[in-house]
């Protein structure tokens, strides 16, 4: 009997190939619940998972909160500071963030920034944790580790505005505004423009995805949400540089990640230098989807730019793309709202033009009092 048994080394390098043959075939369940909606009244926790956020900040975003009509609820680590950016030691992050998830009367946690540091809480927050107690996780940015790690948990989140944004914006923006929308119980089916790169097509999937430099490090573990079979991938980056974001792109295609995508949403590339010979990142990343045979919506207003519209993660999706635009519906519970994103960034381009001749007719005034006390003296 022994000449028919490998040697477990053998056995072991047989495994490890075969792993590796399939590893860009393997993918994991996932079916996302959808939180309850917000009711009057509802607490909201605040909390820094990742970098330092002024409290004036916070501040003004539980003020805001509290004209929507939810009660703000700071956790007792934010406004620590721990080697100069982050909000805390991560045990005092993950505390605020556990906290969160864990007490009952909590209905929802909106995260104060992003920055860097969430990846420390991977392997720190148990997966049962987020589970027990299905609610709404909102970030963007460097919490995009929590928005996977709260798919591969089966809860959907939300990729949106936090803290420190609603505070700039005194929560009257488009972006802000939607997002009170989704908490309360309404959908936005997303309408888009035509884009020069968008690639046609129709597909149905789970959203997930975020900021590209974060969620390329945790690949393969258990926040990986790009794992999940018939995934709708959301890529947005910011201070990147194309060949930067060629590798990260590279490193995707490896890990067999778009093998397992039946459409891709492009958003936002803020401030990405063009040191490489194309045109913008987008035309960049659809030449390597191209291959694919899949849908390719591009210029979806979410991400680090004056627009950040809300997406459901873990959510499942509809995407179409025509020559003509685009849509993105998400298909869950709720009223639903059609929103053309354009109107998003008009908006934009309104208040900057307003703020541009608020500062001019304030130049005009100043100088109007020097030249009117140069005259009187």
């Amino acid at each position: 009997m022994n000449k028919f048994r490998i040697p477990a080394v053998t056995a072991l390098l047989l495994t490890l190939s075969c792993a590796t043959e399939q590893g860009n075939k393997t993918s994991v369940s996932l079916t996302c619940e959808q939180p309850s909606f917000l009711q009057p009244g509802d607490k909201i926790a605040l909390i820094s998972p990742s970098y330092y956020t002024p409290m004036e900040n916070v501040d003004t975003a539980a003020m805001i909160l509290r004209e929507w009509g939810f009660e703000p609820v700071v956790g007792a680590n934010v406004g620590k500071e721990y080697l100069g950016n982050y909000a805390g030691t991560p045990k005092e992050r993950l505390a605020d963030l556990q906290w969160a998830l864990e007490d009952p009367s909590i209905k929802a946690i909106l995260c104060n920034r992003g920055g860097y540091g969430t990846i420390r809480l991977v392997n720190m927050l148990p997966e049962s944790v987020m589970q027990k107690q299905p609610k709404w996780l909102i970030g963007f940015s460097d919490i995009t580790t929590l928005l996977g790690m709260a798919t591969r948990s089966g809860v959907m989140s939300i990729h949106g505005t936090m803290c420190s944004l609603l505070a700039r914006s005194k929560g009257v923006d488009m972006s802000s505004t939607l997002l009170r929308d989704i908490l309360t119980g309404t959908i936005p089916e997303y309408e888009l423009p035509a884009h020069p790169f968008s690639i046609p097509g129709h597909a149905s999937g789970t959203l997930v995805g975020g900021n590209l430099c974060t969620f390329s490090p945790i690949l393969g573990t258990g926040a990986d949400a790009t794992q999940g079979g018939d995934i709708i991938l959301f890529i947005e980056e910011v201070e990147e540089n194309m060949s930067h974001i060629d590798r990260l792109i590279n490193t995707l295609i490896l890990n067999g990640v778009f093998d397992r995508c039946k459409g891709v949403v492009l958003g936002e590339f803020t401030d990405c230098e063009a040191n490489l010979d194309f045109g913008s990142v987008e035309e960049m990343i659809c030449s390597y989807l191209d291959d694919y045979g899949i849908p390719v919506l591009c210029g979806f207003p979410a991400g680090h730019d004056a627009v950040n519209l809300p997406l459901i993660m873990g959510a499942p999706v509809t995407l179409d793309v025509t020559d003509a635009g685009a849509r993105l519906a998400f298909e869950v519970g709720g009223f639903r709202k059609a929103v053309w994103t354009q109107d998003a960034q008009a908006e934009v381009d309104d208040q900057e033009k307003l703020d541009a001749e608020k500062q001019r007719k304030l130049i005009r005034i100043i100088d109007f009092v020097k030249h009117y006390n140069g005259y009187r003296r």
